[in-house]
């Protein structure tokens, strides 16, 4: 990957997902680390996905000599743990980590907000709560970034928060198509288009949760960071 000029250097980028495991291309750039699930105070990572797309957000490629680094390999890391081991959680744990963004946002220098987390949304009515709040978070100046959702390709299967007007809702390019599709798109139900934008989100490698290697996945929580 060439190198670019814009590195996010003194920008915090806040990632709501699984952890983040301290790996090697995280060095000295984790500013924030906060469990909503067990209250554990040292970053850890039980299932993966986060440090996947925390490296895809700002692995500065240490680990494979520069050829696997994020798209802001200088910026800071906010890692806030609403997903299991299993990769599930609760609306209300997300809901109580965008109030965290809101109440830190200024001390951690949060700038940018990636959330690769979705849940079905059939109605705006049922997720009321989630889209008000990530609404409240672009209001007030913070670039809320989000996946489409692995429920598609059909029509209206954008997931929840990226179902929001507002967000930024990222698609995966390589998955809309054909056998292997499951990228989410519009319209949702306020007959918005989405998603926004697509980038690749097939065999994606990036950050592992073990010491110094990397792992591949695929969906549109890679396309997102």
């Amino acid at each position: 990957m060439e190198k670019s000029f814009y590195t996010g250097k003194g920008i915090g980028v806040c990632i709501l997902d699984t952890g983040i495991y301290e790996h090697i291309d995280f060095t000295g750039r984790i500013w924030a680390f906060y469990d909503f699930l067990a209250f554990k105070r040292r970053p850890y990572d039980d299932n993966g996905h986060g440090t996947h797309v925390a490296g895809l957000v700002a692995g500065d490629g240490t680990a494979s000599m520069g050829k696997y680094r994020g798209a802001a390999p200088g910026c800071g890391i906010i890692s806030l743990k609403v997903l299991d081991r299993y990769g599930t959680g609760s609306q209300d744990d997300v809901l109580r980590a965008l109030r965290w963004i809101r109440e830190y946002r200024q001390q951690y220098r949060i700038r940018v907000v990636n959330i690769s987390v979705g849940t079905t949304c059939n109605s705006k009515r049922n997720h009321a709560r989630l889209l008000e709040s990530v609404e409240q978070l672009w209001d007030e100046g913070v670039v809320v970034v989000t996946a489409a959702g692995n429920q598609g390709p059909r029509p209206g299967s954008i997931t929840a928060p990226g179902s929001s007007k507002k967000v930024i809702t990222v698609g995966s390019s390589d998955l809309l198509e054909g056998r292997s599709a499951i990228s989410g798109r519009g319209p949702t139900t306020e007959c918005v288009c989405k998603p926004d934008i697509v980038a690749p989100g097939s065999g994606i490698v990036s950050c592992c949760n073990q010491p110094a290697r990397y792992m591949t996945k695929s969906g549109t929580s890679m396309s997102t960071p």
